[in-house]
This record gives structure tokens, C-alpha cells and sequence, in this order.
């Protein structure tokens, strides 16, 4: 459980990023590549990016393992707008930053020994961290710079949403759409993490960072000493990278569900929303989105929770495999 405790003068402090941060798309991107979450949706991503690594992505993979702790150094602490302002701040990453995250890196990992040039990097050795943040740079040209666009778009358009939600309903709604796990009690926002996590703000503020790649529940930084920032899953549109739905799979889902109830289905896995939200994607009438919601519903393919006044669907995991055309794996 992640628990950030706030004092007034935080929630007065406590903003929005102004769009995504590359070099946390750059990290979470890495955990898509290697993870099998979100596959719907990042399945085709994968497919056309993989073949294209540069070999320098090693040096990164091994900063960032697949699971669990990530050295804290390749996400600088300021919210950069720019690759290269991003991979500038990492070239001037300070020596005792480098040896604390190694070390820490070796102590969450013990099952996965330092590499020679690893041990150099905390060293202080010199090229070495050249050599990482050259590796981002490249990495992001081939696996996020023809993406960028619309990477950008969907993190403005949940920086919208939420800006709205905070004029018109305060901090409470904010935090509590987050993600399905948040809970917020004042002065403690609670959500779902891989360990007991606690970040004492002290009036410092939290940014709420929005993030493309972020899959599963929101992540942080390890040092709670470091500005405190909150990085968040956010919507996504089937077929984004460009392959969309195969032809075959495409007219099955509607002969399987009928038209109307498989364009509900996709129109949930564009995302989280409410039932007014589902009708007007779909141009339909609020009574037949929600009759059409229930339906899914009753047959395990969306979940349906109550926020306030209004209700909120998500597809299941049963749902997602289904549009993926893959067979679900079953629950333990």
C-alpha cells in the first residue's frame, strides 16, 4: 500500500504536470516491452518497436528490471518537457545519486548480480554515464518518437478532464479517480502498491504526473527525501499505434455480441466512464447505453463501480481478452 500524507499547505501545492515526461514514458516503456499488461493495447506497439532496439537498450534493461525497483537517477526529479532536456539532466546526475541508486539497485535485486560496467557507473567511472543517457536518447527516437503526437494528445486530454474535475468538484474527485484503488480520507491518499510505501509531503507539494505507459497501479520514487511526484495510468484508445483490430477478429466481435453491444464494449476500452460519457461516444441515449452496459456486465466482460452520483465501467480482464481475441487466462 502507498500512503501520501498531506497537510493543507500541500493540497495548495499539489498541481498537474503540463503534459507526459519523457523520460518516465522512456522508463514505463520499458516495462510494456518486457511485461505483458495492457497487451490490447500495446500489443502492436510492441510488435513494430521490438525489432528496431538499438543494442544500447541493454544498459538501460539492466537499470530497469522488469519487476520492482528502477534506479531513481534516470527520472530526474524536475518534469522535463524535452528528450534532450531530459537526457542533459541525466549526464549531470550527481556521483553520490549514482552510487545510492546502485546500491539500492543491488540490495532490491539480489538475485540479479551488478554487471561490470554497472559497478563503474557507481564508481564514477568516467563515460559511463554518458553512455546511459545516450542509450535513452536512442531508445525514445525509436520507440517513442513516432508516437509522440498522439502520446502527448491523450496525456493533454487526461490533463483536461482532471483540471475540469478539480473546478468543479475539488481535490476529493481528483484523487479519487486516480485509479480504482485510490481511497482518500484526509490527510492520507491510500493506493494500491507493491510494498508498504509511505511519503510524508511536509508541505512540499505533489505533482500528479499523467503517463501513457503507466499500466496497473500509479508508481513513485523510491527516496521519499526527492520532490514528490505520483505517476498515474491514463486512458488509451484500441489500435493507437496504428494496427487496430485484425479484419477477421473485427467483424467476429459483432456477430458474436451484436453491432450495438460490441461498440459498447469498445467504447469502454477506450477508457474509464460514466454512463453519460458511454452514450455520448456512442450517440446513443443514456437509457440504452446503460441497458447495454448491464448486459456486459452481467456477462463479466465490464465491471461497473459508484462514484457520487454517477457510475463508472471498465472492461475485465475477460473483456480485454476478448477484443484481444486471445482465450483469458483463469483466475487463481
Amino acid at each position: 500500500m502507498l500512503r501520501i500524507h498531506f497537510t493543507s499547505e500541500d493540497l495548495a501545492r499539489t498541481t498537474i504536470a503540463p503534459g507526459p515526461d519523457p523520460l518516465w514514458e522512456a522508463l514505463l516503456s520499458l516495462y510494456r516491452l518486457r511485461n505483458s499488461g495492457g497487451g490490447v493495447f500495446f500489443s502492436e506497439w510492441r510488435r513494430q518497436v521490438r525489432p528496431n532496439l538499438p543494442a544500447s537498450t541493454h544498459l538501460l534493461s539492466d537499470l530497469a528490471p522488469p519487476k520492482g525497483y528502477s534506479a531513481d537517477f534516470m527520472t530526474p526529479t524536475r518534469h522535463m518537457t524535452s528528450i534532450r532536456d531530459g537526457v542533459e539532466a541525466v549526464r549531470s546526475t550527481p556521483r553520490a545519486r549514482l552510487r545510492d541508486d546502485i546500491a539500492e539497485l543491488a540490495r532490491r535485486h539480489p538475485g540479479r548480480p551488478l554487471r561490470a560496467w554497472m559497478k563503474g557507473l557507481a564508481d564514477g567511472a568516467a563515460g559511463e554515464l554518458a553512455r546511459v543517457a545516450d542509450a535513452i536518447d536512442r531508445y525514445f527516437e525509436v520507440s517513442l518518437g513516432p508516437y509522440w503526437t498522439h502520446v502527448r494528445a491523450q496525456v493533454d486530454h487526461d490533463r483536461v478532464r482532471r483540471s475540469r474535475t478539480l473546478a468543479a468538484e475539488g481535490w476529493e474527485s481528483v484523487f479519487a479517480t486516480l485509479h480504482p484503488s485510490a481511497r482518500w480520507s484526509y490527510p492520507v491518499l491510500e493506493l494500491d502498491f507493491p510494498a508498504d510505501h509511505d511519503i510524508h509531503l511536509g508541505g512540499r507539494g505533489l505533482l500528479l504526473q499523467p503517463a501513457f505507459f503507466c499500466w496497473g497501479p500509479p508508481t513513485t520514487l523510491l527516496d521519499t527525501s526527492l520532490p514528490p511526484r505520483l505517476v498515474y495510468p491514463i486512458e488509451h484508445q484500441l489500435g493507437w499505434a496504428g494496427g487496430g483490430l485484425e479484419p477477421a477478429r473485427d467483424l467476429a466481435l459483432p456477430a458474436l455480441l451484436g453491432r450495438t453491444r460490441a461498440g459498447v464494449l469498445r467504447a469502454v476500452a477506450e477508457g474509464e466512464c460514466t454512463t453519460t460519457e458511454l452514450a455520448l461516444r456512442l450517440r446513443m441515449p443514456p437509457p440504452t447505453a446503460s441497458r447495454q452496459a448491464a448486459i456486459l456486465r452481467d456477462a463479466g466482460l465490464i465491471t461497473t463501480r459508484r462514484h457520487h452520483q454517477a457510475v463508472i465501467h471498465a472492461l475485465t480482464p475477460l473483456g480485454v481478452s476478448l477484443l484481444a481475441g486471445r482465450p483469458s487466462a483463469p483466475s487463481p
